[in-house]
């Protein structure tokens, strides 16, 4: 037996929530940017994802109007820092929704590093850090995806193996539902089958 949601008649909320809890994990862009007025501002934004390799793109949804989404408006760039475990409690606490004009990294004491080819900076502990300029936004509904083109990625060489991201030195934080938060378990290895391969093991 299924118990059934129709959106069109669910509260706003009650929805979001049925949405965050089962869209699982989700992973986080620790977004800085930097207003027109200088004030630099730090928010994690849990629908996140790569949009395009070549150019190479990522993309980012602020609910409603924020912060971030105004200052990527504005001057068109911002960074998404990797959102790592032991950086667990400062992601947290830099979505407080503190008064526009609040820079998280001061209010927090968090540090920043200069980023290569943005204005924004990075997060100076996250490991890993991707330098955007606006490709475009699209709005949907109460929301707007941020779309920004990859110009330069900064990555610690402590999280390199044989020159990649190793991702049991990255340690990952995601997102779940309500206040829930996951780090890496497990990790399963499983090569994809090429398409001979799976012909000739299954008689094809």
């Amino acid at each position: 037996m299924r118990t059934d949601f129709d959106p069109a008649r669910c509260d706003r909320d009650v929805f979001y929530r049925l949405l965050t809890a089962t869209v699982i994990p989700r992973p986080i862009a620790w977004v800085s940017t930097t207003s027109a007025d200088g004030v630099d501002n730090l928010a994690p934004h849990s629908f996140f994802t790569m949009s395009c390799v070549s150019p190479p793109v990522v993309q980012f949804t602020s609910v409603g109007r924020k912060d971030s989404l105004r200052n990527v408006e504005d001057t068109g760039e911002f960074v998404v820092n990797f959102a790592s475990e032991p950086l667990l409690e400062e992601i947290n606490a830099t979505g407080t929704d503190f008064p526009r004009g609040t820079s998280e990294f001061d209010v927090l004491g968090i540090a920043r590093e200069a980023s290569f080819r943005v204005k924004p900076p990075r997060v100076a502990a996250s490991p890993v850090a991707l330098e955007c300029e606006l490709h475009s936004t699209l709005r949907l509904g109460d929301s707007t995806v941020v779309f920004g083109r990859v110009v330069h990625a900064a990555v610690d060489e402590a999280v390199l193996v044989d020159g990649h991201p190793e991702v049991t030195e990255l340690r990952p934080l995601s997102r779940l539902g309500k206040t829930e938060w996951a780090t890496v378990g497990g990790l399963r290895e499983v090569a994809r089958i090429p398409y001979a391969r799976w012909q000739a093991e299954n008689g094809g």
